[in-house]
């Protein structure tokens, strides 16, 4: 074992450690939670990265996903023209060529919803983390389904929240914000397929690797106190109130497009308020004599933490960058520098696009906690003391589940 993937080893006991430390009750820790998913994790890497036969899987979805994307730009075309292609005369244009994906993805995943597709995969996922790591059906349930969808999952458990202890509420949110929908998982590939031709299957592993993380990181940061409702039960989620196939993707359909309406929103109202940040901190810094600006110094915070993943010391610096982006303006900035410092060849190799793809592959900033925040308090607003009470607790645990599955890639990463 080579020596970066030594550090990507300790990273994740170091991430654990950092969980630990700042946990609402360390002695209270269900250790099965830890280790079970620490296993999980590191036999899934295995699986991805060294297991003979599966690289034919890997290229086989990640051939799928693109051959997906392919089709959804059918409709980009027949809409915006010649805008909506890769062929259009004034480049890129994310309302245009990336955006509209997610109409197609969230339409699909409907009908597979309807199909009753997806609820067989989730159960499954949720009947492994409830029977291994000793969690209650609720937040196992709630969990896989975020491997899949987004903010949706919380209507799976809707029958259960206002009865959850504030250990499962601060689950909930840690796995909503660790992992991502999977209509948004196509915006991220069209970023990087040109220059990262695997991407897409890479980030199908890593959103299911950030799954137990969320789950080993949440019950590190804030342990169950309590006695779960549904503790050891398998829960099932409810069928779809879909009428037929073409009900069901007029349905995902329509979510779709206020899915891409609340990213467009979050994009300008996050980067202005970055930009207008930067501005004052850069009027500061000149006063100072000093170059300053709320990336910069975020990128500084998680500079340690890309060398814990595993990332080379060269490459530090820019992945922290990252790191930094995302938690204040969302990923979708992020996966987009990251595509250009790879066609700049401003990273060396594959280690390092590899490590920051994982690690970026997940809800966890400032935006997403608001949006599921606000989601649960809807559904149950008696709980709202407790569920903001475990808030920002949840985007830590989010953030360094993150940060796991990044050095679970490093550790297997050649």
């Amino acid at each position: 074992m080579n020596s970066s993937r030594i550090v990507s080893l300790f990273g994740l006991i170091i991430f654990m450690a950092i969980a630990w430390l700042v946990s609402s009750g360390r002695r209270r820790v269900n250790w099965r939670v830890i280790l079970w998913g620490t296993a999980f994790q590191l036999v899934l890497g295995a699986l991805v990265f060294l297991a003979p036969g599966s690289r034919r899987v890997f290229l086989a979805l990640n051939d799928l996903v693109l051959k997906l994307l392919s089709a959804s730009e059918a409709g980009q075309e027949f809409v915006f023209g010649v805008l909506g292609t890769g062929k259009s005369p004034v480049g890129f244009i994310l309302m245009f060529q990336a955006l509209p994906a997610i109409v197609f993805f969230s339409a699909l995943m409907s009908l597979f919803y309807y199909w009753r597709m997806m609820p067989w995969l989730i159960r499954g996922f949720a009947r492994v983390f409830t029977r291994l790591m000793g969690v209650s059906g609720a937040e196992s349930l709630c969990t896989a389904a975020n491997i899949f969808v987004g903010i949706e999952s919380l209507a799976a458990i809707r029958p259960y929240l206002a009865r959850m202890t504030r250990s499962e509420l601060c689950t909930i949110l840690t796995g909503g914000l660790a992992t991502v929908a999977s209509s948004m998982l196509a915006v991220y590939v069209l970023f990087l397929k040109d220059v990262f031709p695997t991407i897409a299957g890479h980030l199908i592993s890593a959103s299911i690797l950030s799954a137990p993380a969320s789950l080993i990181m949440s019950k590190l940061i804030y342990p169950e106190s309590g006695t779960p409702e549904t503790l050891g039960l398998d829960i099932r989620m409810s069928k779809s109130d879909d009428a037929g196939s073409v009900d069901a993707v007029i349905n995902g359909a329509m979510a779709g497009m206020k899915l891409v309406m609340g990213v467009v929103a979050l994009l300008m109202a996050f980067l202005s308020l970055l930009a207008l940040a930067d501005m004052v901190l850069g009027g500061l810094g000149r006063w100072a004599g000093a170059d300053l600006s709320l990336r910069r110094m975020l990128g500084w915070m998680f500079v340690p933490l890309a060398w814990c993943m595993g990332v080379p010391a060269a490459d530090c610096r820019a992945v922290g960058g990252l790191l930094g982006l995302r938690l204040v303006a969302t990923e979708i900035p992020a996966y987009q520098e990251l595509a250009g410092l790879m066609a700049s060849g401003a990273l060396a190799g594959v280690r390092t696009p590899t490590i920051a793809a994982y690690a970026l592959c997940g809800f966890a900033h400032v935006a997403s906690l608001a949006i599921f925040v606000g989601g649960v308090t809807a559904l149950v607003p008696e709980r709202r003391a407790d569920v903001v009470a475990v808030g920002f607790r949840s985007l830590v645990a989010a953030t360094l589940a993150c940060l796991m599955t990044g050095a679970v890639a490093g550790l297997f990463c050649r």
